[in-house]
């Protein structure tokens, strides 16, 4: 039976355990020690810090570990690429890891290849500051380069605002460094994308909706994207540009992206699946099981077949369900029927649990996925069941 060494044990790894599982592969949970569901998944469980290399190496060569994979959470891409290329799995490069895991290493990768980003400024001092925000104007975006998801970004559209946010920037970052972005105002979107043996099997262009907070955080992605006829040559052309500057192949492809004035602009890049249901939007656009091609791809089975055709559904809307007031649940109500449309719609609390107000996706209470003909019909279907579904407190 085939090893298959998964990077994470948490909610969002589940679903690839469960395939793994399905083709027949042992897996092998690697994290910290803690109560992750994920080593109830798994066959094994390695104690390892995923964020580091070694660690993960390690792990690997102890538990025999004939493939690595990761999906949804950008800590443990770089220790994959670092195991992979030592070891001589199929996966992602040292370089391409390295490069996915730092900001700083990325954007240089992209001006280096002619990708359209933000312009960009590495800084290390308070004066370092100054003179960025006086080349860059206002606003800008600060950017620990080692963080996942939105720790240690924040947007500054004063002065004031980007000298405080220097120190919070700082203090977040294991680096001595940080960047200083140009803040590009536009609708936020993405693209997910899969690449095996140099060559691009399919690329998703979708929307992107965002909860606003000192960063932008999406809790929700549909397709078909809105502005396809118009620009989904362009994001393609722009998406593979960054997948070569990075060198990222034999993975997954997770893209996010900025449409300004008719232009795409690419914000960051990685060699893993998305979150927020984009590999339950893949599997149903192109009828497949998205985690089952990663672990396969992992264990270096050809996935090429699998993007041949598009399944039946032409539209797929996924949410993040949140909640507005913190506390304690007492019980939670839902009064949607079963329907076929209705994909998915499952919470991650339970009553007695504490849940926060909405503030980052660490936050979440659960999903919702909806398939159809068209958008506007998804959502339609989406506010239907929303109004379906209701949280009671403790007083």
């Amino acid at each position: 039976m085939k090893k298959l060494m998964i990077l994470g044990a948490s909610y969002s790894q589940l679903p690839l355990y469960q395939a793994a599982k399905d083709l027949g592969v042992s897996t092998i949970a690697a994290s910290t020690k803690g109560d992750w569901p994920g080593f109830e998944a798994a066959d094994f469980r390695a104690y390892a810090d995923i964020s580091k290399p070694e660690e993960v190496l390690r792990a690997a060569r102890e538990f025999q570990a004939e493939g690595i994979a990761t999906c949804c959470v950008d800590a443990g891409v770089r220790s994959l690429g670092y195991a992979c290329e030592e070891l001589g799995l199929p996966g992602l490069s040292k370089e391409a890891g390295e490069k996915s895991s730092n900001k700083y290493k990325m954007k240089e990768a992209f001006v280096k290849a002619g990708v359209r980003c933000a312009r960009h400024i590495c800084i290390r001092s308070r004066e370092e500051l100054e003179e960025a925000l006086i080349k860059l104007g206002l606003p800008v975006v600060l950017k620990a380069v080692d963080l996942m998801g939105s720790r240690g970004i924040f947007r500054c559209d004063t002065k004031e605002e980007a000298r405080s946010r220097y120190w919070d920037t700082m203090a977040a970052t294991g680096k001595d460094y940080c960047l200083v972005e140009e803040c590009i105002e536009g609708k936020l979107m993405g693209c997910e994308a899969l690449m095996e043996n140099g060559k691009l099997l399919y690329c998703l262009p979708n929307n992107t909706l965002a909860f606003e907070s000192a960063v932008s955080t999406p809790i929700g992605h549909s397709v078909p994207y809105e502005n396809q006829d118009a620009l989904g040559e362009e994001v393609k052309r722009q998406v593979c540009l960054a997948i070569k500057a990075l060198g990222l192949d034999n993975c997954p492809v997770n893209c996010d992206l900025m449409e300004k004035d008719g232009k795409i602009y690419v914000i960051e890049i990685t060699g893993r699946a998305g979150a927020t249901c984009l590999p339950e939007i893949v599997s149903l656009l192109y009828d497949v099981n998205y985690y089952e091609v990663i672990a396969r791809l992992a264990l270096g089975m050809p996935v090429a077949p699998f993007f041949e055709k598009k399944g039946k559904w032409r539209a797929v809307l996924a949410r993040t369900l949140l909640s507005q007031e913190s506390g304690t649940v007492k019980a939670i109500h839902n009064e949607n029927p079963a329907a076929p449309d209705l994909i998915q719609l499952s919470f991650n609390i339970r009553p007695g649990e504490e849940v926060r107000r909405y503030q980052n996706g660490r936050d979440r209470i659960g999903q919702v996925i909806l398939a159809g003909d068209s958008l506007s019909q998804c959502e339609k279907r989406l506010k239907q069941v929303l109004d379906k579904i209701s949280i009671e407190f403790t007083q």
